[in-house]
């Protein structure tokens, strides 16, 4: 007998049991869309804001937008309006003062005048007179300075006019009141000058003077002349506020391509004459006159070239094909090759340049070719100098060192390691010591043998009357006592050394002199073989001559269209001067002689 148990219903309890599941996995996913759902409303409702809030700023901008444009062709209006004021102005000035030179010529001419004389340039100079006062710009407003000039600032433009200023007087007699223009008789000072610094010269007696007067008199000059040397938050003169103001004409030599502007208060010491302009095919960074003063040696991009300074004549073209990729560029950031430094040996053999591939080359003028090649410096290199006897030279770069190079073996002999990057160094006339301008605001200088430092020059060392921005240029003077320099805080200032002094001693070395004038950076300074003239070139597209002891500026000159970016000087005299030369942004150099 037999009997058969049931057997469990697996199948349909495992079947509920995932039914179960499968039907609360649903769910679970049913509740996570319901709350993404209602997140996405969340959000859309919040994406509808910020459109509303968008489209809202959106037309606030476009309105303010209309409202500019409308402000500026209004403002162009106006513009044009005080343009054609102020030419109708010039033009009735300009009318009165032939009217009133005719008259005072008939009044004052005697009888027994030598013929011609009227026609030289003192005598041109004393018969101008203040332009007569202008009722109308009396409110001291400014006005809109005129568009389209090309010779003044670095913008294009000319500077704002003062309308009212000192610059037009209020009488008929100039020396009636301190108050007025100066008279141009190139002795009164400025009114406009709020320092008051009396630039007089020693007059000129028809009595002899006894030797007691003349030592007197040498005293009170060189008083004035420290009392002028120790001024060094000056303001700028006067007569370079406005290059076009009616007080500056008188003082204007106007050429075709370039003008010179005297300071009215000093005598006319130099007469500046353009001798030659050489053509560039890019912007001029450098330029370098050779010891014995017949070549100039200029770099531009990818080009070094060496012109004769009396004919103006191409008489090298150097360029080194080799370094360039086989679609012509360099392995530099932008692909051109600018040279930024040339410097002649003393023998004028060779020329050494220094570019952006962080390369010096070594050139022997007489064959056009490279016999070195200096390598070691990992930035562009911005300053060579030779020293006095050829076999070394000195490299500043931007990568804050300063090398100097044995020239017999090729090799850097002394590696001088500076806190920011090295824009111009100097040799001293001797070959003893190196001078190195640099970002950080500071002219150092270094023994040459032993390369420690002699001395830091800069406003914590020198009683705060250092440089206030970067340091472009230095040069020694060629008495090897000072040292000029030139920086981004639109100044020039004069070193003394004191070289003597032993390390546990106080430095006696100071800034002598400080030299106002430029409206933007100096980037280029030199001396005069003389020592008696300094030399500046700035963005403001001017070169400023200095009279080295007093600080006072002499003469601008405007010659170029964009920034002076070098300055040189012919160390060769002829007679009382001597040639100079520019490099410019407007791709050009030009040969200038001084007399």
């Amino acid at each position: 007998m037999s009997y058969n148990r049931p057997l469990p219903n697996t199948t349909s309890v495992a079947s509920q049991q995932s039914r179960q599941r499968l039907e609360d996995l649903l769910q679970g996913i049913k509740k996570e869309f319901e709350n993404l759902s209602s997140e996405t409303s969340f959000y859309k409702l919040h994406q509808d804001e910020v459109e509303m809030k968008f489209t809202q700023q959106n037309r606030e901008l476009q309105n303010i937008r209309n409202a500019v444009y409308e402000l500026d062709v209004a403002h162009r209006k106006m513009k044009d309006a005080y343009e054609k004021e102020i030419l109708r102005y010039k033009q009735e000035l300009e009318k009165r003062d032939r009217l009133l030179q005719q008259q005072q010529q008939q009044q004052h001419q005697p009888q027994h005048q030598q013929p011609g004389l009227e026609n030289r340039d003192s005598s041109a100079y004393n018969q101008q007179l203040p332009p007569p006062n202008l009722n109308a710009h009396q409110s001291g407003k400014l006005l809109p300075a005129q568009g389209g000039e090309q010779n003044f600032a670095s913008s294009g433009s000319l500077p704002p006019l003062v309308a009212g200023s000192g610059t037009n007087a209020n009488a008929s007699k100039p020396e009636t009141s301190p108050s007025q223009a100066p008279a141009p008789s190139f002795s009164a000072p400025s009114r406009q000058e709020p320092t008051a610094i009396a630039k007089t010269s020693p007059t000129v007696s028809s009595v002899p003077a006894s030797a007691p007067e003349e030592q007197e008199s040498k005293s009170t000059n060189n008083q004035e002349i420290k009392n002028l040397r120790a001024q060094h938050n000056k303001f700028l003169p006067s007569f370079l506020k406005d290059l076009d103001t009616y007080s500056v004409l008188p003082y204007k030599k106007q050429h075709a391509e370039y003008y010179v502007l005297y300071n009215p208060d000093l005598p006319k010491e130099i007469e500046v004459e353009m001798v030659h302009s050489l053509d560039h095919s890019s912007v001029v960074c450098c330029v370098r006159f050779s010891n014995d003063g017949k070549f100039l040696a200029t770099g531009c991009n990818k080009l070094t070239q060496v012109f004769d300074v009396q004919t103006g004549e191409l008489v090298a073209r150097l360029s080194d094909d080799s370094s360039a990729n086989a679609n012509g560029t360099y392995d530099t950031d932008t692909g051109d090759l600018y040279i930024r430094s040339v410097c002649f040996s003393p023998d004028g053999k060779y020329l050494a340049t220094g570019a952006e591939d962080k390369l010096i080359r070594i050139w022997d003028l007489s064959t056009r070719s490279i016999v070195k090649v200096l390598r070691g410096h990992e930035q562009d290199i911005y300053s060579l100098d030779f020293f006095p006897d050829g076999t070394r030279l000195v490299s500043g770069s931007g990568d804050r060192s300063v090398r100097i190079w044995n020239l017999v073996s090729s090799q850097c002999a002394l590696t001088l390691s500076i806190e920011d990057g090295v824009t111009t160094v100097a040799v001293s006339p001797d070959g003893k010591l190196i001078a190195a301008g640099s970002l950080d605001r500071a002219v150092r200088v270094w023994d040459a043998e032993g390369g420690f430092l002699v001395e830091r020059l800069d406003s914590e060392n020198v009683g705060g009357n250092g440089h206030k921005d970067s340091v472009y240029s230095v040069t020694f003077t060629h008495d090897g006592k000072g040292i000029a320099s030139g920086s981004l805080d639109s100044t020039v200032k004069l070193w003394s050394l004191d070289v003597n002094k032993t390390s546990s001693s106080k430095t006696k070395s100071s800034c002598e002199v400080t030299y106002v004038g430029h409206r933007d950076f100096v980037l280029s300074v030199c001396v005069t073989p003389d020592d008696k003239y300094i030399l500046s070139g700035s963005k403001d597209r001017g070169v400023m001559i200095w009279h080295k002891e007093t600080g006072d500026p002499l003469l601008m000159l405007q010659g170029h269209r964009n920034s002076v970016i070098s300055v040189s000087v012919n160390q060769e005299l002829e007679g009382k001067g001597g040639y100079f030369a520019t490099g410019s942004g407007d791709c050009k150099a030009r040969i200038w002689k001084w007399t």
